[in-house]
């Protein structure tokens, strides 16, 4: 007899024999091989993998739970964008998950709209030679970005679209990133059918935050529109300093925050897909802390979102920040998500969103019908 079978010395000095569980008693839920053969389509990928294991089973159970999450009628749906993933070329996973009516609002980096906004002007990125070093493709106006390059002629083309978008702006009153978005999504409606992220959020009215809105081009753009607009004021020289004596544009990022806020209350419950971490995704959480803080302090009565349901796909563990230093199990000690003990429903993949991304979205549309 092997010493694990052995029977084993009771604290109390009587020997017990082990009971060896065969799964079925303590209903474990069996694993099964997957079969390459047996698929014949992405949502049999993803089902085959989620009764698999490590990244493989994160990956299945991730459809699962943003299937509950878009079938769920009562859930309003966040998405959380950060990363260089319109760059990566990812804007038409965004395009097709608003269109299949999977997102009802939209929280990002202004870089990832900005470089959005070359490819719905007709604009392309292009793929990086190694050979070629970075000194050489800033002389040529080529920006790096990992292994891909997006053209500064690319980048002025937009400010050219932006600039001539925001003189048709009321500058009486305070802009929001929503406002701005929405604005140019008009725009790109009106020029055509091109796919574009922020066209097609105006046109099924999914608003678009973009929280941290000065770290961007996009940021970039509306304040080179204002110091143009200061400068023309002040004659136009070239001894004219910028930086000493513009006008700043009449922008609140309040705006934002509140409408917001407004905004997750329409339905009775909130879930959240998350590319990456970064301030959309925490931004687009601190919601519910929001509502607690304002209810304590000022003595009113709310009623507090959760999360219900949340995906997230991002490459890092959350000790090297890039989650934002908070899992859905550490956001429930904030407040922001409903415990999984009390019907949450969550799935975390930690993976490459260029990878995983595209098959989760792919097999959830299969569920939906919409392929």
């Amino acid at each position: 007899m092997s010493d694990r079978h052995k029977p084993h010395d009771h604290p109390h000095g009587h020997q017990a024999v082990r009971h060896l569980g065969d799964g079925v008693e303590d209903q474990l839920v069996p694993l099964k091989a997957l079969d390459p053969l047996d698929l014949k389509s992405f949502d049999d990928l993803a089902r085959a993998m989620s009764q698999t294991a490590f990244g493989g089973r994160s990956v299945g159970e991730a459809c699962d739970v943003l299937e509950a999450m878009v079938k769920d009628p009562d859930c309003l749906v966040v998405a959380t964008f950060s990363g260089a993933m319109t760059v990566a070329k990812m804007s038409l996973v965004i395009v097709r998950m608003i269109e299949a009516g999977m997102i009802d609002a939209i929280v990002s980096t202004g870089a990832l709209m900005a470089h959005g906004l070359s490819e719905s002007v007709g604009l392309t990125h292009y793929k990086v030679n190694p050979g070629v070093s970075d000194e050489a493709y800033f002389e040529k106006g080529y920006n790096r970005v990992y292994d891909t390059l997006e053209m500064e002629a690319n980048l002025n083309t937009i400010d050219e679209f932006v600039r001539a978008q925001l003189d048709t702006l009321d500058t009486s009153v305070p802009w929001s990133s929503e406002l701005i978005c929405r604005h140019l999504g008009k725009a790109l409606a009106d020029m055509g059918d091109s796919p574009g992220i922020l066209r097609s959020a105006y046109l099924r009215d999914v608003p678009v935050f973009v929280p941290a809105f000065t770290d961007s081009e996009m940021g970039l753009d509306v304040a080179t529109w204002m110091l143009r607009r200061t400068h023309a004021k002040a004659g136009g020289g070239k001894d004219w300093k910028p930086f000493e004596n513009a006008e700043v544009p009449n922008y609140n990022p309040f705006l934002d925050l509140m409408s917001y806020a407004r905004f997750v209350r329409k339905k009775k419950r909130l879930g959240i897909f998350t590319i990456g971490g970064g301030v959309p995704r925490n931004w687009a959480q601190q919601v519910a802390p929001f509502y607690d803080i304002v209810e304590h302090r000022l003595g009113v009565e709310l009623d507090h979102p959760r999360f219900n349901y949340g995906v997230r796909i991002c490459p890092e563990p959350v000790h090297w920040g890039g989650l934002s230093g908070c899992t859905y199990s550490e956001g429930v000690s904030w407040g922001k998500f409903v415990p999984q003990s009390e019907g949450g429903k969550f799935a975390e993949v930690y993976a490459d969103a260029t990878i995983a991304w595209p098959l989760i979205v792919r097999a959830v549309l299969e569920r939906l019908g919409k392929v």
